[in-house]
Parts: C-alpha cells; sequence; structure tokens
C-alpha cells in the first residue's frame, strides 16, 4: 500500500483526516491547523514579504484545504498537499493583484532530500461534494465562532462571503479604518486559536 511509503509523521496526519472526514471532529482539524500553521505563514511570508497579507493567506489556505479535504489521497503527505493549496492561492492572488512575483512551480522538496509534483485539479462540485464542502465549512465556522461576535461577522464577510474591506464597511455602516483595524485584531484572536493557544482576551 502507498500508506506504508509514508513517514510516522504523514502518517499520523492520515488518521487525523480521517477522523476529520468521518466523525467530522473538531479536534481533528484543529491538531492539523496547529501543526501547520506557522509552516504555512512562513512560506507565504516569504513570498509577500507582508506580514498581515501572509496571515490573510495562511488562513483562506485552511479554509480551502478543508473545504477539499475529502479530494485527498494518501499517495503523497498531506503537508504537500498543503503546502500546494497555500502556495497555488498565493500564486491567484499576486496574480489578481498583478503584482511583481517570482516563479512558484508545484515542486515540493521534503526533509528527506526527495522531491515531488502534483496537480490539484479544479473539480465540478456535485451535490455529494457540496454536501461536503458544506460540511467543511461548517467545521470551520465552529473554530471562527469562539472569537466575539464582532470579530466573527468580519471573518465571516471577509472569508466566507469573501466581501472588500470597503463592503464590509458598507454593510456594517462603520469606516474603513476601523473595517481594517478590527479584521487585523480578527486575524491575530483567529491565530491563537488556530495554534491551540486558549488566552482570547
Amino acid at each position: 500500500m502507498v500508506e506504508r511509503e509514508l513517514t510516522q509523521k504523514a502518517k499520523e496526519d492520515l488518521k487525523l483526516i480521517e477522523k476529520a472526514l468521518s466523525k467530522g471532529d473538531p479536534r481533528s482539524y484543529n491538531a492539523l491547523m496547529s501543526k501547520y500553521r506557522d509552516p504555512i505563514f512562513f512560506m507565504l511570508y516569504e513570498k509577500v514579504s507582508d506580514k498581515e497579507l501572509a496571515k490573510e493567506l495562511t488562513i483562506e489556505a485552511f479554509g480551502k484545504a478543508f473545504n477539499k479535504l475529502n479530494t485527498y489521497t494518501s499517495n503523497f503527505a498531506f503537508s504537500t498537499w498543503l503546502f500546494t493549496i497555500a502556495k497555488n492561492n498565493c500564486i491567484d492572488y499576486l496574480r489578481k493583484k498583478k503584482l511583481p512575483t517570482i516563479s512558484i512551480d508545484s515542486i515540493i522538496e521534503h526533509s528527506e532530500g526527495t522531491t515531488s509534483s502534483i496537480d490539484i485539479p479544479d473539480q465540478q462540485l456535485t451535490p455529494d461534494n457540496s454536501l461536503i464542502r458544506s460540511q467543511r465549512i461548517q467545521i470551520l465556522r465552529s473554530i471562527v465562532e469562539q472569537l466575539q461576535p464582532n470579530y466573527s461577522q468580519l471573518v465571516k464577510l471577509r472569508y466566507f462571503k469573501e466581501y472588500s474591506y470597503e463592503e464590509i464597511s458598507e454593510e456594517l455602516s462603520i469606516p474603513l479604518g476601523t473595517v481594517k483595524a478590527q479584521l487585523h485584531r480578527s486575524r491575530e484572536k483567529l491565530f491563537k486559536i488556530l495554534s491551540g493557544k486558549k488566552d482570547m482576551m
């Protein structure tokens, strides 16, 4: 089986993924986020040289990964798959913003010196996949609900409804500067949750 070729770390991830998919276990999602939040953040920060943007892209990457977690297979390590999603999301952002960027491909170099290349197909959602995607979003929402109501509302508008800062300002009738400041605070609090930290004040 392919699984026996995975490292011990990758096998542990696979068990968490199986529990997350079969039982919808929030603790398994939290464990995966706590494990990879910092490596994903630092990889993205190296690409965009902006801490706030790197945090935003990190949160988006986890959201996208959990939305399509059912498409993951053990042909390669979960970390490889997750980093590819994060890199692709970063590329999409940079292309949309037409910012100068360096070449980023899907070749992943592993700690043992080997490399691998994977593609993540943009699959059209079937009714079953739509239901699964909805369940993944629900898990992410349950994490966001740990935020205070005003912060939770901002995060939902920004990441689930994909509102711009200007649209959030108009929707909530608050100044644009306040939106940006509170979203910054929201991301800090959300990052504490992703890291498994309890201090939310």
